[in-house]
């Protein structure tokens, strides 16, 4: 076994997280396509393929370091939508609780010396990044334009 038990615990109750998020992406998707905002839809059904993908990336990862992979029941998205700026705070601060499990993570890598397991979570902290800039961008934009100018947002997100 490569990869110790409390590490692979921990990064298999992140894929947990990964799926619930998955979940949530999936809620506000329906959410924005009930709101005839189809273009702010497939952006959030994108983001919900992908937090699973990050969900399956911790899974596969944790099996081919000979680690235990019990899957965790998943909760149910918990956040009800309501409006545009609700969605992408509820995201961001999704995103922003994420990065903190991810960087727990790393420092459990650290902590154990796996230099493997580190430089597997190096890429999820980048994403992070990523995550993190994206919703804050759009909270901001759904912020400026208001709840009069909210349609503007399906031509922004169009090209992002």
């Amino acid at each position: 076994m490569m990869i110790k038990p409390e590490l692979a615990k921990k990064m298999i109750e992140q894929v947990r997280n990964e799926f619930a998020a998955s979940l949530q992406y999936l809620a506000t998707a329906i959410y924005f396509e009930q709101e005839s905002m189809d273009n702010t839809a497939t952006f959030f059904y994108a983001q919900a393929a992908e937090e699973n993908e990050h969900g399956m990336k911790l899974l596969r990862y944790v099996v081919e370091t000979g680690g235990t992979a019990e899957l965790l029941a998943i909760p149910a998205p918990v956040a009800k939508i309501k409006s545009a700026e609700d969605a992408f705070q509820t995201s961001l601060k999704w995103e922003l609780e994420v990065t903190g499990q991810i960087n727990a993570l790393m420092d459990m890598a650290k902590q154990q010396n796996d230099y493997l397991a580190e430089n597997f979570l190096k890429w999820f902290v980048d994403e992070q990044l990523e995550e993190v800039t994206t919703m804050e961008k759009f909270l901001n934009l759904v912020r400026k334009m208001g709840d009069k100018n909210i349609y503007m947002l399906e031509q922004l997100i169009k090209g992002a």
